[in-house]
């Protein structure tokens, strides 16, 4: 009962109930002129239509575009209406001007240095050109004279963490999607509490909703008390508004810029399995020590100074090369950002690239599998081809609608030849891809449609780094305790089942 009671009085139920009450005014006005007059009537018909041709010649995702499409057609006003309000990934005029001079001031730092692109070209011209289109795509280089470690747990993540922030010398940049004390938050305010009183420059951002439920309103102002120069993503304000959408699902982690970490695992207890919510967790992240770790710096000062409305000079964050000494060449790894600015989905992209030229062996961890249809057919032609495709994901969901949703995708790609596996003893979180025994991806990414066109979300590229074989020591060992998914188990469905997925496959691109 107290739980119930808190969820009404709490800062989400409000700003949506908010939000909800606007939406309802002006629908409701919408619906008064329209009950008055048939040629009103005609206008919001012929609005809709308009609307919803503008929408086919948008250039978006097909699948999003239908969603879109049905709900203005059976709901003119509503549909038009939350389209507006919901449906844009384009950040304000002003506000695109701001990140995009971020981007324009952070370039002459993050130049490609042609040895390494003409060593790559001489090992794999297919790496080369993924790394090409990510640099092109995202303006991040690809580095080598980087270390690379993989982990394949929240646990082990978490202690090289503390570890490493207690080497902090001259700065820590920290951003997460979800922050709530506990156990590993407490742990790690307690460091960068000390590192702030030894002279550190820590800075840490978070994302409003994704903390809403877990962090009380402002928190950035109790952590700036203690030192901390805290800041948070887009705040979520009671109002109807097109960059509602637009959340830092980014964790990130950065120590004086020659090391950092890119993780599925936030900032609470669940992730390293302090707590259980929903069975064991297994998440995993990548520790970067070299060259590499520079563009972590640069990407999170790009959304620092964004939210902050700074113009802060990003060289001096520079490591020096005396700093970046005693780190071995360790492959190749290439750091990437994907946010809603644009109509380039770098993150589909990178890994559509990675799959097409798959020869023998694709395995992924993803907790959702929510896919547009070039996806599907893309994992479906490299199955028919020969290829080992191989996807895990969660046998206890985190969102049981989600859940009926991912498991809405099996049938078609268990009949095509992919294998399918739920990790039963709990949920994965981590969103891993290693193909062919040279190359990997870790990092936010989920495959669904949030992760990969309208949230701000960021991974490591990487080849023939010791984390390959890593990713598919970890991968296969995982595979001891899950469950194969067969066509005919799946085919046994219930027909209410079959019809609510239906359903749910038609409005994946809107939840």
């Amino acid at each position: 009962m107290k739980k119930f009671f808190s969820f009404f009085i709490s800062r989400m139920f409000i700003v949506f109930a908010l939000i909800g009450i606007q939406a309802w005014i002006i629908i409701s006005l919408f619906l008064y002129f329209d009950d008055q007059s048939q040629t009103i009537r005609t206008i919001f018909w012929v609005v809709s239509l308009v609307m919803a041709l503008y929408i086919v010649n948008k250039r978006q995702n097909p699948s999003y575009k239908l969603a879109w499409i049905i709900v203005i057609l059976v709901l003119p006003v509503f549909g038009v209406l939350m389209y507006i309000f919901f449906s844009q990934r384009q950040l304000t005029r002003k506000m695109r001007r701001k990140a995009e001079a971020e981007l324009e001031k952070s370039k002459p730092l993050l130049g490609q240095d042609r040895r390494v692109t003409h060593t790559l070209k001489q090992k794999n011209l297919d790496a080369l050109r993924q790394t090409d289109y990510i640099r092109r795509a995202s303006t991040f280089p690809v580095y080598d004279n980087t270390e690379s470690e993989y982990f394949p747990s929240g646990e082990a993540f978490f202690e090289q963490l503390k570890t490493e922030l207690e080497k902090a010398e001259h700065y820590i940049f920290m951003e997460y999607f979800i922050v709530e004390k506990g156990v590993m938050w407490d742990s790690i305010l307690e460091i960068l509490r000390r590192k702030v009183a030894e002279g550190v420059d820590v800075r840490f951002m978070y994302d409003d909703m994704g903390c809403a439920r877990t962090l009380p309103f402002r928190y950035f102002k109790r952590l700036r008390e203690m030192g901390i120069k805290a800041t948070v993503f887009n705040p979520l304000r009671p109002e109807l508004s097109s960059i509602f959408n637009n959340r830092n699902h980014r964790k990130v982690t950065v120590v004086d810029g020659h090391t950092a970490f890119c993780s599925g695992a936030n900032l609470a207890d669940e992730y390293i399995n302090a707590i259980e919510r929903f069975g064991h967790w297994k998440d995993g992240a990548v520790m970067l020590k070299g060259a590499g770790a520079w563009a972590f710096a640069v990407m999170f000062l790009q959304a620092w100074n964004f939210m902050m409305q700074e113009d802060e000079d990003y060289s001096v964050f520079r490591p020096k090369p005396r700093d970046l000494e005693g780190f071995e060449s360790d492959g190749y790894v290439q750091p990437f950002t994907d946010d809603p600015m644009d109509d380039e989905y770098v993150s589909e992209n990178t890994y559509m690239n990675m799959l097409s030229r798959a020869k023998r062996y694709l395995y992924i961890n993803t907790p959702y599998l929510i896919l547009d249809n070039e996806f599907m057919t893309a994992l479906e032609n490299a199955a028919k081809s020969g290829v080992d495709v191989r996807i895990t994901t969660p046998h206890i969901p985190d969102k049981k609608m989600v859940f009926l949703l991912t498991r809405a995708h099996y049938e078609e790609l268990l009949k095509a030849g992919v294998k399918i596996y739920e990790y039963t003893p709990g949920f994965v979180h981590t969103k891993t891809f290693v193909c062919d025994d040279e190359f990997g991806i870790i990092g936010t990414i989920n495959l669904d449609y949030r992760s990969l066109f309208l949230h701000y979300e960021c991974g490591v590229w990487l080849y023939g780094t010791k984390t390959i074989g890593q990713l598919k020591e970890d991968y296969l060992e995982t595979l001891k305790v899950c469950q194969e998914i067969s066509y005919e188990e799946i085919c046994r469905r219930p027909w209410y089942i079959r019809l609510m997925q239906a359903i749910l496959r038609v409005f994946a691109p809107l939840m």
